[in-house]
């Protein structure tokens, strides 16, 4: 029998429970995935409390986006999965489960030397940064500011903005400077004095920014050193953007993605598996929960972690 994790109400991860579901048999052009670990995002916390608008609960609700596990069940006119295929889902909602069934669009195929654990970290951290540094046309010639470098999002920046040929300096507390360095990145401390690191840091001069702090700092750091307000994107203060003159993508912005980027995000999949199989693109795991302990995982994320906090069913 399959387990789902559901509510049937907003508030903290206390009022999540684990219950026993069926697992619908896929339709045309669905496939149900027998999930091995599921990833937990900041914006589930969000989607859970009500911070993040989703409408009236009329119904038991699931919740999770992403996972990595192995097909169990193919319904009519799927192309591209078959039965026993170890992949990856994203952009879907429901993963914090022992089974999901989603539209073939919504899963790759999970190169072998791929965990399941690393599967599941890539949907929103690697869909959100490739988007985002697309979105900014960055490339060689570029300086990318990154605040908040160190976290999943933060983390997957650095390494395509590198692997495009940009030079990036990210901030992050000094006990994660050792990971930021070993990402391709300049590290520097956030805090009093951080314009005038990012400075000496970029004698070049800096082109784009991609804020994922939201910190009065950030922005007011990012205003200073880049002229161009287009390039300039915030992830967590889009309610803030427009006022600015500056980018949101999701993050409260009041626009929903266009088409274009909607689609970016899911090319990211493909790239980021190919990149991963290849060893030139990692996540960085923390701890794994039960998927009973969902909760605990969430408190967890808020409390702060260092990598990428999964789920096991």
């Amino acid at each position: 029998m399959a387990h789902a994790v559901q509510y049937v109400e907003f508030g903290g991860p206390e009022v999540l429970t684990l219950r026993e579901v069926t697992s619908p048999a896929p339709a045309a052009g669905e496939v149900t995935v027998r999930v091995a670990a599921a990833g937990v995002n900041p914006i589930d916390a969000k989607v859970l409390s009500g911070l993040r608008p989703t409408g009236p609960i009329t119904a038991p609700r699931r919740i999770g986006s992403d996972g990595a596990g192995t097909v169990v069940a193919v319904g009519p006119d799927v192309e591209g999965v078959v039965l026993g295929q170890d992949v990856i889902v994203f952009g879907v909602t429901g993963t914090y489960a022992s089974h999901v069934t989603v539209p073939v669009t919504a899963v790759q195929p999970r190169p072998v030397g791929v965990s399941a654990a690393a599967g599941a970290a890539l949907g929103i951290p690697a869909g959100t940064a490739y988007q985002t540094l697309r979105s900014l046309g960055v490339g060689a010639g570029d300086t990318v500011l990154v605040h908040g470098g160190s976290g999943a999002v933060g983390q997957a920046v650095v390494q395509f903005a590198v692997l495009w040929g940009a030079a990036v300096v990210a901030t992050a507390s000094p006990r994660r400077h050792d990971r930021l360095s070993a990402l391709g990145a300049i590290p520097v401390a956030y805090g009093d004095g951080l314009e005038q690191r990012v400075r000496a840091a970029t004698p070049q001069g800096v082109s784009a920014v991609v804020d994922i702090a939201g910190t009065d700092e950030a922005i007011d750091v990012s205003l200073r050193l880049v002229a161009d307000r287009h390039r300039i994107v915030t992830l967590v203060r889009g309610k803030d953007a427009a006022a600015l003159g500056i980018r949101a993508f999701l993050g409260g912005a009041p626009d929903p993605l266009t088409p274009r980027q909607q689609q970016l995000r899911a090319e990211a999949m493909p790239v980021a598996l190919a990149l991963m199989a290849a060893g030139r693109f990692s996540v960085e795991l923390g701890p794994d929960y039960p998927l009973a302990e969902a909760a605990a995982a969430l408190t967890a994320l808020a409390a702060g972690v260092d990598g990428k906090i999964t789920l096991v069913p």
